[in-house]
């Protein structure tokens, strides 16, 4: 009899584990008690990454602009991530629940800036996209905080439905309808790659508040393959980036990326001599700016930039197991993967794996609209991490 066991024991194969088994053990992983400490790790990773922005930005500006010219661009620089900081402070103050109150004002408002930029005499158009709010003294692109605003709406829409969260009709269409309206609204700048990425983040936050994967993921493909079939017949630097991808058209930028990287070696040319810039590889430093980190610092660099990124993306995940209010669990959610999504796509551009896309790489590359932005989001993750340790404390 107990033969007759074994043998039957012995047949029955083990379960194959499924990516939803992987999943839930790192879920398990990632479990912390106390929300300050990934949110502290944050911090710090934010800090690191600005820190390699500054010495690249300077680096660039070293050795293509005159002395004088030099010092007010790193001054400027230096203001930027300045008020980064201070955006990434006061913003950790308040938290997601502090905008929670003014997100149908955030969303009206958020609309009329995105108008805005398309009105000539009102928005700037550079190299044929009307991204831009020209407010005088500062150029601010309204699609990057459009991200935040929609991430923040969609948390709290999955909370105000609830169970419905799941219901197609009732839940997922609606939200789909207001995210297809910022979807546009950035597409038509045009912005395609910026549009798809606010999309990518609207339908992740919704995933996480309750929503269908099969909904989510059904939506972002039609919502991709249609987007990449207007670009391929109406959209003309949609239709040469997609023919650049598949091989039937070069790209001397992309080229001269990867060059600019090989060229690097491990330990890199060391700062301000890297020669990419000056061989006429456009935009170093800012939609190729990890380019540039290759060539100088080397492949030690960039293990360094996308170790640091890494990082972030575990002490995000730590950090969203650790928040107590689903509604600022959900945000958060929402808020730092959408900078994790933000440098996964400027890296593969840069490394050839997917087509040409002008996207900043976050708290790196010039622009200081796309930098404090960032800090915004990450800062509001991190107020979620100091309500949930202060509510805790009350309790």
């Amino acid at each position: 009899m107990s033969g007759a066991l074994q043998s039957s024991s012995a047949s029955v194969k083990p379960r194959q584990l499924t990516l939803s088994d992987h999943l839930d053990g790192l879920a398990r992983l990632a479990r912390v008690h106390d929300p300050r400490a990934p949110a502290t790790a944050l911090f710090c990773i934010v800090l690191a990454l600005m820190g390699i922005g500054l010495a690249v930005q300077a680096s660039h500006a070293a050795t293509i602009m005159a002395p004088e010219d030099f010092h007010g661009q790193l001054a400027s620089q230096m203001w930027f991530r300045a008020g980064g900081l201070v955006a990434l402070i006061v913003f950790s103050r308040i938290g997601p629940a502090g905008v929670r109150r003014y997100i149908p004002a955030l969303c009206v408002v958020m609309t009329i800036l995105l108008v805005a930029a398309l009105l000539p005499g009102i928005g700037g158009a550079i190299n044929g996209s009307r991204r831009w709010l020209n407010l005088g003294f500062f150029r601010f692109q309204p699609s990057e905080l459009a991200r935040i605003v929609v991430v923040v709406w969609a948390a709290h829409k999955c909370v105000t439905l609830g169970p419905l969260v799941s219901d197609f009709k009732r839940g997922v269409l609606p939200m789909l309808g207001v995210g297809m309206w910022f979807f546009v609204l950035v597409a038509v700048e045009p912005d395609f790659g910026g549009s798809l990425l606010l999309f990518v983040c609207l339908l992740a936050t919704m995933w996480v508040g309750g929503a269908r994967l099969n909904h989510v993921s059904a939506f972002l493909g039609s919502v991709g393959a249609v987007a990449l079939v207007l670009g391929w017949f109406f959209v003309p630097h949609v239709h040469r980036r997609i023919e650049m991808f598949l091989g039937h058209r070069t790209s001397d930028q992309v080229t001269g990326a990867v060059q600019a990287m090989t060229n690097g070696g491990f330990f890199g040319t060391g700062i301000a001599q890297g020669d990419a810039r000056n061989l006429g590889v456009p935009y170093l430093e800012s939609d190729f700016a990890f380019a540039q980190v290759g060539e100088e610092f080397g492949w030690l660099g960039v293990l360094l930039v996308i170790g640091l990124f890494v990082a972030f993306m575990w002490q995000s995940l730590r950090l969203v197991y650790s928040i107590r209010d689903r509604y600022e669990a959900i945000a958060t959610f929402g808020l730092l993967i959408s900078t994790v999504f933000q440098a996964l796509l400027h890296i593969q551009v840069v490394a050839d794996v997917v087509p040409p896309k002008g996207m900043t790489l976050p708290f790196i590359s010039h622009g200081g609209t796309s930098l404090i932005v960032s800090c915004i989001g990450v800062g509001l993750a991190i107020g979620a991490a100091r309500n949930s340790a202060t509510e805790e404390v009350r309790s």
